[in-house]
């Protein structure tokens, strides 16, 4: 059987992941999203780590920002344009590695760890905690952590409302509607509460879960979506203003978990 690795690397080997953040309005929007929630604590000069940094779109920015960045990448084909990408930028390192052991870390390195991708791609409890623990275990006290997730809800309805919704049901639920995480998956989703309970006995403080792409994946390929590029600013920040809103967080795709490291 083909291992984690193997599956995800596979599937990035395929993809182009390098646009993903540019080429749509949902990836435009949950860059924005995020990188609004990251400049909220991470301060000039802040020493940062990325942990599944695909192609470097968020590491690149923020070395360009003048922060001191270190990126960690599974697949190797991403890696290679990370580091393509990032030839003449200052204030960037990249290696590759699995978020679930960073050895190569000291305790207590980072003022911030980005956690963006990891968590899409781990199914067994044991790898799952492993990567959180980790990227506590490297943060500084009282730096903050952002884990990125997805919502299981977001993924049925971007992606199983094209007549293979029993289809998606049998992937991602239970026959008692209890989500299901397996490696074959290759993406895996959560319920919220879910998610957040895989904290509750972590050394870290909530901050915050917000939503960083609404439902915008779900609705872009309707014939008559249109968000122009004047109103994209005015919509972003629309979204920012209700984008922890928890009867809203479901519905969206892509999440971020924040907390602080105590």
């Amino acid at each position: 059987m083909s291992t984690r690795t193997e599956i995800v690397s596979s599937f990035y080997n395929q993809a182009d992941e390098d646009s993903r953040l540019q080429r749509s309005r949902h990836g435009q929007l949950e860059y924005a999203v995020t990188m609004h929630y990251i400049h909220r604590y991470a301060a000039p000069g802040a020493k940062v780590l990325e942990v599944g940094a695909g192609t470097g779109r968020y590491s690149i920015a923020l070395a360009k920002e003048g922060m001191d960045v270190t990126a960690l990448e599974l697949v190797e084909s991403n890696l290679v344009v990370l580091q393509k990408n990032s030839e003449n930028v200052a204030n960037i390192r990249s290696f590759q590695g699995d978020a679930t052991d960073l050895g190569r870390f000291e305790d207590r390195t980072f003022d911030v760890t980005l956690v963006l991708g990891p968590l899409y791609h781990l199914y067994e409890a044991e790898d799952v905690h492993k990567a959180i623990d980790e990227a506590i275990r490297v943060t500084k006290k009282d730096g903050v952590i952002l884990f990125a997730f997805l919502s299981v809800f977001g993924i049925m309805y971007a992606n199983y409302l094209k007549g293979n919704w029993a289809a998606g049901q049998e992937e991602n639920f239970t026959e008692d509607y209890r989500t299901r995480h397996f490696k074959e998956q290759l993406f895996t989703g959560y319920d919220i509460v879910e998610f957040e309970q895989l904290f509750k006995e972590k050394p870290v403080q909530w901050i915050t879960t917000t939503g960083t792409d609404g439902i915008i994946e779900s609705i872009e390929d309707w014939a008559d979506f249109s968000i122009t590029d004047k109103d994209f600013p005015a919509f972003v920040n629309w979204y920012l203003a209700f984008s922890e809103k928890r009867e809203l967080l479901g519905n969206t795709n892509h999440l971020l978990y924040i907390c602080r490291k105590v």
